[in-house]
């Protein structure tokens, strides 16, 4: 594999397809046997309460992820590939000073009925509240993805399964060898 200096970061808003095809990238790379680490944002902010002077867990979270990457690289050079969301200039700012690399995003986009249905299939009964703030809240995530313009490509995923969104990442960055 080559030398990777940056991150791969799958963006985009909820019910597009982030974690399966992060997931999916993971499979394909370690099919290939290129070296890589998997991090999905949601589960290194998702603690309760949060502190006053970070309401929202986003520096706990760049702290959280700047510990787990120092050791996976301590484990040897690898390709390190994110799912969340970049929705602003600053977002970019602070996983790049998490990373200390350049973070090179790649947006995932659907249509609204395939975002509702998978957002739908994600929550069961008991789960509504989560289930209704996701569906109140895509559109307006999406409108400020499309506004910030941090992305390098946009890959729709409506019709294709993740594999195949998967796929299609790796090419843009020339990781494939298959």
């Amino acid at each position: 594999m080559n030398s990777t200096n940056f991150v791969i970061f799958l963006n985009g808003s909820y019910g597009v397809g982030k974690t399966s095809t992060l997931n999916h990238v993971g499979d394909l790379m370690a099919e290939a046997t290129m070296p890589f680490s998997l991090m999905d944002v949601d589960w290194f902010h998702r603690s309760w309460p949060p502190s006053h002077h970070d309401p929202s867990n986003v520096l706990i979270e760049a702290a959280n992820m700047a510990a787990v990457w120092r050791n996976y690289r301590s484990t040897g050079q690898r390709q390190l590939i994110v799912s969340g969301v970049i929705s602003s200039p600053q977002d970019r700012t602070r996983y790049e000073a998490a990373f200390e690399l350049p973070v090179r995003a790649v947006r995932l986009v659907a249509d609204e009925q395939e975002i509702e249905r998978r957002l739908h299939c994600r929550y069961t009964p008991e789960q509504s509240s989560s289930l209704n703030w996701h569906l109140d809240r895509y559109r307006d995530l999406n409108a400020r993805l499309v506004e910030a313009d941090l992305d390098e490509v946009i890959i729709e995923t409506s019709e294709c399964g993740p594999r195949d969104v998967a796929a299609k990442v790796l090419t843009h960055f020339s990781l494939t060898q298959l």
